[in-house]
């Protein structure tokens, strides 16, 4: 509980526009293995580009990879979760994938407010989310300025 917390927290300050220390400097696969590690129950990085990309492209990223966890820890009952980041051409790809119960809201507070940061930067967001099917939380987010 205490690394859910712990995350909770960095989420926080990333919302506040203070970024954690290892994506500002080691950029987003670092802070996604980081953020796996710490984070209670199987997590894993399948996938994440090595090389740096603007620094709001990032942070999104990571805001993103922060709330799906902290989602899949607290609701979904899930026993594995998928981190998945790849750069699709002009766009980075950023794919959370739970085995939990499913039926997330993507209107619901958290999953609305991860949207709509993702819009803001020209991209997009979709929830798939079946009774008993687990959760996936796919965003597109534009790599060019």
């Amino acid at each position: 509980m205490d690394s859910l917390q712990t995350a909770v927290g960095e989420l926080r300050e990333l919302a506040h526009g203070v970024y954690p220390a290892v994506l500002t400097q080691s950029g987003l696969r670092a802070a996604l293995d980081h953020l796996a590690a710490r984070t209670p129950g199987p997590v894993t990085t399948v996938e994440a580009p090595a090389e740096r990309m603007l620094p709001d492209v990032e942070a999104t990223a990571y805001f993103v990879a922060c709330e799906a966890l902290a989602n899949a820890v607290k609701h979904s009952g899930a026993s594995l979760v998928e981190i998945t980041a790849a750069v699709d051409g002009r766009n980075l790809v950023v794919t959370i994938l739970d085995d939990g119960n499913g039926e997330a809201d993507p209107e619901g507070s958290g999953l609305r407010g991860l949207a709509d940061r993702v819009e803001a930067r020209g991209g997009r967001l979709w929830v798939e989310s079946p009774a008993g099917g687990g959760t996936r939380i796919t965003t597109e987010i534009p790599c060019e300025s």
